[in-house]
C-alpha cells in the first residue's frame, strides 16, 4: 500500500532533558516594584524575579552531559594544566590558528589584543561597533571607525549579509588616515549590534586581501562566528553541501588573529581565548595575560572550566546542533512577523531585534524607546530583554554627546539548549500583547549614568 509523502515534517531539537529548573511568574505588581527597584534597567533586576531570560546568549546555555562529565576531570595545576592542551588542540583544529592564550571571557582577550597593537592616535576600522570592544580600543588611544554596509543600519533591509565590510569605506580610512595608523580592522561575525546578522565569506575572503595590500592585520571577533559558518551555508552560492566546521575554518584562514568569548557559541558558563597566528604578538600576549588575567596556562579559567570549553568547541559545529540552534531563532522571528511586529530582518543568529522607533514612534530616542520597551516586556510579562540603542551608544569620549545610533533596538536573546517552543510561544503572546497598546506608554530620562558601558548600570525613571 503506497501512501502520500507529507509536504512538511516537524523538526526537533538534537537533544533530550535531562535536569530542569525550576522557575516562576510573578503577579504585576511585584514586576512593577522591581523593575522600579532595578531603575527601568534589566540588567539590575534580580534574575530570581525573572520568568523567562531572555537578557544574553552569554554564559546562559546549557552545557551538555560530555561536558559536564569533563568538569570532573579539571586538572587545577597552577601551571600546565592538562585542559589548557585540550583547548590548545581543538582550538588549532577547528580555528585553525596556532596561538591560543586563554582568558576569562571575551573581553579579557580584547583587552589583551587592544593593548598590543593599539597606540595612542590609532584608528581601527570595524564592521559596526560593540561596546566593549570599542571601549578597549578607545582606552588604549585608538578611535573605532564604522566601515559596514549602509544595508546594516536599515532594520527593514533584506540583505543577506548585512555584516559585510563596504571596502570603498574601509579604502577610504586607509587614505585618510594611512595604513600605519591602522593596527587592525575588526570583522565581527555575527555583527552584534545590526542584529546578529552574518559577513559572507567572498567578503572576509575581499577584506583579508584589502588588508594585507596595505600591512594591515585582521583581528576576527569569532564569538558566534560558528552561527556565522551556518549563514554561509544556507545563504552563499558553493557551501550547501560544506559542513560548518568546514566553513569555519575558511572563515578564520582570512583572519590573523581572533578573539573568543567561549561563553556564547562554545556552550559554557564562562571562559574565553585570544587566538593568533604571530608569533611575536603570542609571546607580548602571554607575558601580559600573566599580569591581567593568570598564568598562561590557564587564564583566569579554572582548568575544569577550560575541559568544558574545549569540548564545547567540538559539538558547537555539529551541524544538527547549528541548525537546531538557528531554528529556535527563526521560530521566535517568525511568530512576530505573522504578527506585523516591527523587527530587525532578514533574522539572525541568536536574537530577534525589536525595531523601538517603529514599536514606539512616539517616543523620541533621546527618551530611550528601546530602555523603556525592555522595561515594558518585564512588566507584561516577566520576560527579560536587552536594550540595543542610544543607551548601548554611549557618549562620545571627547564632546560628551550621545551618540545616535540608526538602530534603536531590543534584543530577545534566546539561550542555547534551554528554552523549549512553548517558552517562545508565550514571549511571542507577550510582544504582541505589549505592541496592542503601545500608545500609552511614555518615555524614560536618566537619572543615573556610570563613567564606562552606562547601559550595564544605568538609572531611569518615566516621563510623566
Amino acid at each position: 500500500m503506497e501512501t502520500t509523502p507529507r509536504k512538511h515534517r516537524s523538526w526537533a531539537e538534537p537533544y533530550k532533558i535531562k535536569m530542569v529548573e525550576p522557575i516562576r511568574t510573578t503577579t504585576k505588581a511585584e514586576r512593577l516594584a522591581a523593575i522600579e527597584e532595578a531603575g527601568y534597567n534589566t540588567f539590575l533586576l534580580r534574575s530570581k524575579d525573572v520568568y523567562i531570560d531572555l537578557l544574553t546568549d552569554s554564559g546562559t546555555s546549557a552545557m551538555s552531559d560530555h561536558q559536564w562529565a569533563g568538569m570532573m576531570m579539571g586538572d587545577e595545576a597552577y601551571s600546565g594544566s592538562e585542559n589548557y592542551f585540550n583547548l590548545e588542540r581543538n582550538v588549532q583544529k577547528y580555528y585553525g590558528y596556532p596561538f591560543v592564550v586563554p582568558t576569562h571571557q571575551g573581553r579579557g582577550a580584547e583587552h589583551l589584543i587592544s593593548r598590543i597593537l593599539i597606540r595612542p592616535g590609532d584608528v581601527v576600522p570595524g564592521n559596526m561597533y560593540f561596546t566593549t570592544t570599542r571601549l578597549h580600543q578607545e582606552l588604549s588611544g585608538g578611535t573605532f571607525v564604522d566601515v559596514i554596509i549602509d544595508e546594516a543600519h536599515d532594520p527593514t533591509s533584506l540583505h543577506p549579509f548585512k555584516g559585510n565590510v563596504d571596502l570603498a569605506k574601509f579604502q577610504r580610512v586607509i587614505d585618510e588616515h594611512g595604513a600605519k595608523k591602522i593596527p587592525y580592522i575588526t570583522v565581527g561575525a555575527t555583527v552584534n549590534m545590526a542584529g546578529g546578522q552574518p559577513i559572507s565569506m567572498a567578503n572576509m575572503r575581499d577584506v583579508y586581501e584589502m588588508a594585507h595590500k596595505h600591512g594591515i592585520r585582521v583581528i576576527l571577533d569569532a564569538t558566534r562566528a560558528v552561527e556565522n559558518a551556518w549563514f554561509i551555508k544556507v545563504r552563499e552560492g558553493g557551501y550547501r553541501d560544506a559542513s560548518v566546521a568546514s566553513i569555519l575554518h575558511e572563515m578564520c584562514s582570512y583572519s590573523d588573529g581572533a578573539t573568543m568569548s567561549g561563553k556564547k557559541d562554545l556552550l559554557v558558563n564562562i571562559g574565553g581565548f585570544l587566538a593568533i597566528r604571530d608569533q611575536d604578538v603570542f609571546d607580548e600576549a602571554r607575558s601580559m595575560v600573566v599580569v591581567y588575567e593568570g598564568m598562561h596556562t590557564y587564564g583566569g579559567l579554572a582548568g575544569r572550566d577550560m575541559e568544558a570549553m574545549a569540548r564545547g568547541i567540538v559539538e558547537a559545529v555539529q551541524d544538527e546542533h547549528i541548525h537546531a540552534r538557528i531554528g529556535q531563532v527563526e521560530y521566535l522571528g517568525e511568530l512576530l512577523r505573522q504578527e506585523n511586529i516591527p523587527i530587525v530582518e532578514p533574522i539572525g543568529g541568536h536574537a530577534i531585534y525589536l525595531d523601538a522607533k517603529r514599536f514606539f514612534p512616539h517616543i523620541p530616542q533621546d527618551q530611550f524607546p528601546a530602555q523603556m520597551l525592555a522595561a515594558q516586556l518585564y512588566i507584561e510579562n516577566g520576560i527579560r530583554s536587552m536594550e540595543r540603542g542610544i543607551v548601548s551608544a554611549g557618549r562620545n569620549a571627547e564632546t560628551g554627546e550621545n551618540y545616535y545610533p540608526k538602530l534603536e533596538l531590543v534584543r530577545l536573546t534566546i539561550p542555547r539548549r534551554v528554552y523549549t517552543q512553548a517558552h517562545l510561544d508565550v514571549v511571542a503572546e507577550t510582544v504582541v500583547d505589549l505592541y496592542e497598546h503601545r500608545e500609552n506608554i511614555p518615555g524614560l530620562q536618566m537619572v543615573y549614568e556610570p563613567k564606562y558601558l552606562r547601559f550595564f548600570q544605568a538609572r531611569f525613571a518615566p516621563l510623566s
